[in-house]
């Protein structure tokens, strides 16, 4: 189960989107309450939101996260990106992710 050769391209232009998330202003946080250098997730069947440093994003677990997202819902996701698992399980893999 590879990864497509076109979809790193993908992956960059998300990693470049989110790295420059906030640069435009001086606010801490935006008006859905992010903090700069975060970005959301939503996790498993109930869509719980979650705010990820976009440090994790380098992270080998979280791309891993990132590669099963776009195999079970493409990279374009109209209502936000979906990480396709159970969400204790999430928390303790971000848990043990050191940003």
């Amino acid at each position: 189960m590879g990864v497509e050769r076109g979809s790193g391209k993908a992956l960059k232009q998300m990693l470049k989107r989110c790295s420059s998330l906030g640069k435009k202003s001086n606010v801490d946080v935006n008006f859905n309450g992010v903090p700069k250098g975060h970005f959301v997730v939503y996790v498993g069947p109930s869509r719980s939101r979650h705010v990820i440093p976009i440090s994790f994003l380098t992270h080998p677990i979280f791309q891993m996260l990132l590669q099963q997202s776009e195999e079970e819902f493409g990279y374009f996701q109209d209502s936000g990106l979906t990480i396709p698992c159970d969400e204790h399980f999430f928390q303790s893999l971000i848990s043990s992710i050191t940003p």
